[in-house]
């Protein structure tokens, strides 16, 4: 029986370590690329979580779970370092609660937020793509198309060797301007 409890100890220690490892390396990794997510200022923790992605609450689940309780002031420095306050005040404080680290509260917040249209979503701070302009950018303006037009207004002038406005001209060979005789 001890042989056996010392087997499934050990057994969640290991688990309990990859977990850990993998959620403080990937959510090291994670600090550089959640720069360009602009959370609305004052956002409650459900509009917050409907601009994060799933994989930083998953990396945030995974830490408590390797940790417990531990994992409350690393939590606490890298979602104040990515700048959202919402999650950082909430995952503190489910840190420091004993053996709440089993249940991935997180990844059940966003999924629920997804589900339940929770927080209010604000299109002004979308998280920018590659098609959309930065905030401060002037708006664009397009040039107006030239109106297509054949090359010929009709066959006639075709044959006679007319060309309309719109036809290109031919262009004339330059001279070179380079002589070595």
């Amino acid at each position: 029986m001890q042989d056996l409890l010392l087997q499934i100890f050990g057994t969640l220690a290991v688990i309990m370590l990859i977990a850990a490892t993998i959620g403080l390396v990937g959510l090291l990794a994670m600090i550089r690329s959640m720069r360009d997510i602009q959370v609305p200022p004052n956002a409650d923790f459900f509009t917050t979580l409907r601009y994060v992605p799933l994989g930083l609450v998953i990396l945030i689940d995974l830490l408590d779970f390797g940790l417990d309780m531990l994992s409350a002031p690393i939590v606490w420095i890298v979602l104040d370092r990515m700048g959202l306050h919402a999650l950082r005040n909430r995952a503190a404080i489910e840190g420091l609660l004993p053996f709440t680290g089993s249940i991935p509260v997180f990844t059940i917040a966003w999924i629920m937020t997804r589900l339940f249209n929770l927080g209010t979503p604000d299109l002004y701070y979308a998280r920018p793509t590659s098609r959309t302009p930065p905030l401060d950018a002037e708006p664009h303006t397009a040039y107006p198309r030239r109106p297509h037009l054949p090359p010929y207004e009709s066959d006639e002038q075709e044959q006679q060797g007319g060309r309309s406005t719109y036809a290109p001209t031919p262009r004339r060979p330059q001279p070179n301007i380079i002589d070595l005789e």
